[in-house]
């Protein structure tokens, strides 16, 4: 008797889960949805239920990006020394000197860039550019070469802008890199050693806020900070290239990696790129208020340990400096700028603030020297290459 009501019971319980299926357009049947065609009148088809998979993700935003991934290659005439070139026994004999040099034109892919605008601006480092003398071209897709016209090199960070006169072309979607959370998911996609395009490697974000001294034997080296750690494989050949979520956003720009240890990356965050390149496209050029100095920052905890301020400490001034010229010295904190508090938060870093100003713009600066505070005014210059 009990066996008979329990069957009846689920009898009477799919019964319900069809009818109700039905009234909304749809039901579920067997652990297949299933859809109804024709109206009310018509008959239920199944429904198909994609499952998403890590591979699928990665699939997709391959697909999604490629096309707006380039290669960038150089082409350069150096003298090279050639033994055998020339060689006459007669002039070796009698110590007579003989030219033993040629011209050797060297091409080569060196590094990766992404496309930002239809109209032909491309994203790089700009120690993959650095060579002034040589001349550059990037490969769009597999075979489309396009000749690079102008090369914009942003004097303060490792990055760099290309113009290609191309239209037309697939830019690919910048993110937002003040939300990452180590742990995350992402993909990077370069010409890995400068020979193997389109090399697709996966990780996830290792480490963010970190500190690095980056460099190269073309452009020396320099101090770069709140770069983005990635165990996702980055190899020389990748610089310049992107780093994605799974979305297929770009989330960094592909900057350097660990000499000493292995699968350690990083990545220059795109919003701070964000903010070069909007600048470029508004002045034509990546000229930011200089004042000067390198710093460090003090959180709050250094803070109370050590009974000082927040704020940034300066470990050094640069020689004619607007820093300098107003009265800035190392082992100052500088605690505010134009009435705003300085600490390690991003919006009231040091860069951050002084980046809100304009090239010529007077700022009043609030130091800690000598248990005392002291007012300052700086005016802000444009940075002079020499």
């Amino acid at each position: 008797m009990e066996v008979k009501k329990l069957k009846t019971f689920f009898v009477g319980l799919l019964v319900g889960l069809l009818i109700m299926g039905s009234m909304a357009g749809g039901a579920f049947f067997y652990g297949v949805w299933l859809n109804r065609q024709g109206g009310e009148e018509g008959v239920l088809v199944p429904r198909t239920r994609e499952i998403v998979t890590e591979e699928s993700v990665i699939t997709r935003v391959v697909e999604k990006v490629t096309p707006g991934v380039v290669t960038i290659s150089m082409s350069k005439i150096q003298v090279v020394n050639d033994p055998f070139a020339g060689f006459d026994f007669f002039f070796d004999f009698f110590g007579q000197d003989q030219n033993t040099q040629k011209e050797e034109k060297i091409e080569q892919d060196i590094g990766t860039g992404f496309i930002i605008s239809e109209d032909g601006l491309i994203v790089t480092n700009k120690h993959v550019v650095a060579d002034v003398e040589a001349k550059y071209k990037v490969v769009i897709g597999t075979d489309e070469v396009a000749e690079v016209k102008n090369i914009y090199r942003d004097p303060l960070t490792d990055l760099a802008i290309l113009k290609v006169d191309k239209v037309g072309l697939s830019p690919i979607t910048m993110g937002d890199s003040d939300n990452l959370k180590v742990g995350q998911l992402v993909i990077a996609i370069g010409t890995a050693l400068g020979e193997f395009r389109s090399t697709v490697t996966t990780g996830v974000i290792s480490g963010l806020g970190r500190g690095i001294v980056a460099g190269s034997v073309f452009s020396g080296s320099e101090k770069l900070e709140n770069v983005i750690q990635t165990d996702a494989a980055i190899n020389p050949g990748n610089s310049g290239g992107p780093l994605l979520n799974s979305s297929g956003e770009v989330i960094g720009v592909n900057v350097a990696v660990s000499q000493s240890g292995q699968n350690i990356g990083f990545a220059l965050p795109i919003n701070f790129v964000k903010e070069s390149i909007e600048n470029f496209k508004t002045t034509g050029e990546f000229d930011r208020p200089y004042i000067g100095v390198v710093y460090q920052m003090i959180s709050q905890q250094a803070a109370l340990l050590n009974e000082v301020p927040q704020g940034a400490y300066i470990q050094e001034v640069v020689s004619d400096s607007p820093a300098q010229k107003a009265g800035i010295k190392a082992g100052d904190i500088v605690t505010e700028i134009a009435g705003v508090k300085l600490n390690d938060e991003k919006d009231n870093s040091f860069i951050k603030v002084i980046n809100k100003h304009k090239i010529g713009d007077e700022i009043v600066v609030k130091i800690y020297r000598d248990k005392k505070e002291q007012i300052l005014k700086v005016k802000l210059e444009k940075r002079e290459l020499k």
